[in-house]
């Protein structure tokens, strides 16, 4: 009889002790429970009441009066020992519950959304707001800048210094990829522009509906005006303009128009104007540009149009000109390229017929080493992009007009300064001589050393890329 009554006790024991985990159990799942249920939506959070009551109901069972009193209906000593655990962990899940109600109630954010927040003001990006697609008109003047783009490391770049106002401004949506982000093109250092549609991303809007009647941009934020403000002083916005979903700054730009200054000086312009016209059309223009055998195959680019004009300056008895060259597209340093051949020419010491040599590629398959002309007087003038309007306020282009203008007259008075220390110095003479001992040094361009053909370059390439293949595996 003691026997079977220990054996009975043993089992009471260790089903008692399994109860226990249980329970212990239990209580972590109700925990995580109520951390659940405090960042949850209200319709969840009115679920896990429903929830709580069910099992409130299961350990109070029907008596109010006992729910209220926080009792048990069952009455033995052991089932109470059980059930007070699990009792606790429910009443602090209510609590929660509660709580997380009376906070909704108060309309006070929490905790969640103040650090999703937070993380946006961090980064400059407002991801729950409002978005349009956006195109930029920019004007910069790159004589400080290494290029337009951000590729690597070198700062500052007019790329990095958009994307600072941006980001400073909190008109970032996204980061960059996220924003849908694409450029028109890619200027080298201290090349400037006066109207390239830089940029088109998605940008913070006041407009909750974008999809709706784009025509009243009245409650818009004033875009230009709110970047012209943080942007460096040679940087501007001109204009923005609402486009498309499937606009792309690059792809869907129809036209380029590049100016270049220069001093006609002993330049022959008749000449230059007659090989300039030769470039009219479309050509390959791989003996004109870096070539970039890596990324780019096809060098056949039309050029629709290429002048010669005088600005009508004047300083010192020399003469101010200008060349406008207008494109579908450009190669890298393409412009540049031609500007400098044409120099060539218009110093008489090259003839108008090496832009026709240098054309042909099955005569001349590799290009001839010379320098490229400067990069300072070179403007990117405008990119031709169809049903683009782009707008401006009056506030914001009357900020910009003011701008400029003192932009204009400090460079104007620097100037004067330069050309009164000119007249302070005795005016040189010409010097003849000069002149044709640079003639005779001269080395015509198809008879110097020439870079590596297209092919040569390719196949070095894939030459490269196979060693590296073999090193890997």
């Amino acid at each position: 009889m003691a026997a079977a009554e220990t054996e009975t006790a043993a089992a009471l024991q260790a089903e008692v002790s399994a109860l226990r985990m249980r329970v212990q159990e239990l209580e972590r799942e109700n925990q995580n429970l109520a951390k659940a249920a405090s960042s949850c939506t209200c319709r969840f959070k009115d679920d896990s009441v429903r929830s709580v009551a069910v099992a409130s109901s299961c350990l109070y069972g029907s008596n109010p009066e006992a729910r209220h009193n926080g009792k048990f209906h069952q009455s033995s000593p052991l089932e109470k020992d059980l059930s007070a655990p699990f009792y606790h962990s429910i009443i602090s899940t209510e609590n929660e519950i509660q709580r997380n109600r009376n906070v909704e109630g108060n309309g006070l954010p929490d905790d969640s959304s103040k650090r999703t927040k937070r993380r946006g003001r961090q980064d400059g990006t407002l991801s729950h707001c409002s978005k349009r697609l956006v195109a930029l008109k920019v004007m910069y003047f790159g004589q400080r800048f290494y290029g337009f783009s951000s590729e690597g490391n070198t700062e500052p770049t007019v790329e990095s210094e958009i994307f600072k106002a941006l980001e400073r401004a909190k008109l970032m949506v996204g980061s960059r990829k996220e924003s849908c982000y694409s450029r028109c093109g890619r200027t080298d250092k201290g090349v400037s522009a006066s109207g390239q549609v830089v940029i088109s991303l998605y940008l913070r809007s006041n407009i909750k509906d974008v999809g709706g009647d784009m025509q009243n941009e009245r409650s818009e934020i004033d875009y230009v005006k709110v970047l012209n403000r943080i942007l460096p002083q040679d940087i501007r916005v001109l204009g923005w303009c609402p486009v498309p979903a499937d606009f792309h700054a690059r792809f869907t730009c129809l036209s380029r128009e590049y100016k270049y200054l220069f001093w006609k000086g002993d330049l022959d312009i008749l000449e230059m104007q007659r090989a300039a016209s030769k470039f009219v059309g479309e050509h390959d223009f791989r003996n004109f540009c870096k070539m970039d055998a890596a990324n780019v195959s096809n060098y056949r680019r039309r050029i629709t149009e290429f002048t010669i004009s005088a600005c009508g300056k004047r300083s010192n008895n020399d003469e101010l000109c200008y060349m406008t060259i207008k494109g579908t597209a450009f190669l890298w340093h393409q412009v540049r390229c031609m500007v400098a051949v044409l120099f060539l020419i218009g110093q008489g010491l090259e003839s108008p017929s090496v832009v026709d040599s240098l054309l042909d590629i099955t005569k001349t398959p590799r290009k001839p080493q010379y320098k490229m002309a400067a990069e300072l007087p070179l403007i990117l003038r405008s990119c031709l992009f169809d049903q683009t309007d782009f707008m401006c306020s009056s506030d914001a282009s009357r900020s910009l007009t003011e701008h400029l203008n003192d932009q204009y007259h400090h460079y104007m008075l620097q100037a004067e300064i330069f050309h009164e220390a000119l007249n302070c110095l005795p005016f040189p003479e010409s010097n003849s001589l000069e002149t044709l001992q640079k003639k005779r040094n001269h080395i015509p361009l198809l008879s110097r050393q020439t870079e590596p053909s297209y092919e040569e370059r390719i196949a070095k390439v894939k030459t490269k890329l196979t060693d590296n293949l073999s090193i890997a595996s």
